[in-house]
């Protein structure tokens, strides 16, 4: 039997699997926007964050969600995912997942890890960090430019070796952003992940989205992908911890080869949401327009948003656009991500029909 066959067999389960997690869902990933203050301003920001607003959750608010989720949806299946913004910039941030941790809560943050002195990356490990994701995107110079942070690199690479020092993490991971301009530095930054010991290199590319909208240019290419996923799928076929995003579907030829296993986009079925104002939502990511908030933490409880909302998430994209419910390829792709779908045109943004498949 061919590679492809086996693959489209189980694309197949997946997709009728899909089907029933519309109906039944069940929440995995919990993400914390703590603030979306920032000391970068990152060109690709799909938050466009820059400093906090006067509408942020406060201290005692979140305290009272951790305490709500916990009654209504236990400890042992959520975890907690804590971003920004640049997290740490939450005064109150140790407190907050002081508690998490003191409530039996698993969690993990994404940063830029330009604040994780030595410690810093103590005082994380004392209130249960598990895992953590640091961002570097691109070598030094590319990165503080595209980040737009001068000295950013080596505060972010001193970051990560302050939370190695400490040792006890489950998980470091670096996460980078590719473009049309940094793809051609992908070789010398395996030899920067390869020389440090860190767990795993996620490696993503660029989104029409947020502050990325306004540098098209830096759009990948068809031969970008190309390269970008076939750089993939040789680490990996040589043992590298390096993995391709979560972002598309991307046809039977790099499905399952470039990740762990295979495109679902988790928003509104495994994950949720709760956005420094108190706003609910899928994937941070997704664009942020009263069809995709489905309400908020201060008026209303999460599981009872989670139970009777998120309908926009439970069903194929597909559905909404003609060319797309004609592909072949929709029971499989599903409309691609909820991220990168356009919603006042209802077409994605992103549909890698043609480019790799």
């Amino acid at each position: 039997m061919r590679i492809q066959d086996v693959k489209a067999g189980h694309l197949t389960q997946l997709a009728d699997y899909t089907r029933k997690l519309y109906r039944t869902p069940e929440l995995r990933k919990l993400f914390f926007e703590l603030t979306l203050q920032c000391n970068e301003r990152c060109f690709h920001c799909g938050s466009s964050c820059t400093a906090a607003r006067g509408d942020e959750l406060l201290r005692e608010e979140w305290l009272g969600i951790i305490d709500q989720v916990k009654a209504d949806f236990g400890t042992e299946r959520i975890q907690l995912c804590i971003t920004g913004g640049e997290p740490l910039l939450n005064r109150d941030f140790f407190d907050i997942m002081g508690y998490a941790h003191s409530q039996g809560f698993r969690w993990g943050m994404t940063s830029n890890a330009t604040l994780i002195t030595p410690d810093v990356a103590r005082k994380l490990a004392e209130v249960g960090m598990g895992t953590i994701s640091v961002s570097i995107d691109g070598l030094r110079d590319t990165h503080d430019r595209l980040r737009g942070l001068r000295g950013g690199y080596d505060r972010a690479m001193a970051g990560i070796q302050n939370l190695l020092d400490v040792g006890t993490f489950h998980a470091v991971q670096v996460t980078t952003v590719v473009n049309h301009e940094n793809i051609n530095q992908l070789d010398e930054l395996f030899a920067i992940m390869d020389g440090i010991d860190i767990d795993s290199w996620r490696v993503i590319n660029l989104e029409p989205i947020g502050r990325a909208l306004m540098h098209p240019n830096l759009m990948l290419t068809r031969e970008d992908y190309i390269r970008l996923l076939d750089f993939i799928r040789e680490k990996r076929t040589q043992g590298y911890p390096l993995e391709y995003g979560c972002s598309h579907y991307l046809g039977l030829e790099y499905e399952a080869e470039v990740r762990e296993w295979y495109w679902l986009c988790n928003a509104g079925v495994y994950t949720a949401s709760i956005m420094a104002n108190g706003d609910i939502g899928a994937c941070l990511d997704i664009e942020r327009r009263p069809e995709t908030i489905q309400g908020n933490i201060r008026r209303e409880r999460l599981r009872d948003v989670w139970e009777r909302r998120f309908e926009l998430f439970r069903r194929d994209l597909s559905d909404l656009n003609e060319d797309c419910r004609a592909c072949e390829h929709a029971r499989f792709c599903r409309g691609d991500a909820h991220h990168s779908w356009n919603y006042d045109a209802n077409r994605p943004m992103v549909c890698l029909k043609g480019t790799l498949f």
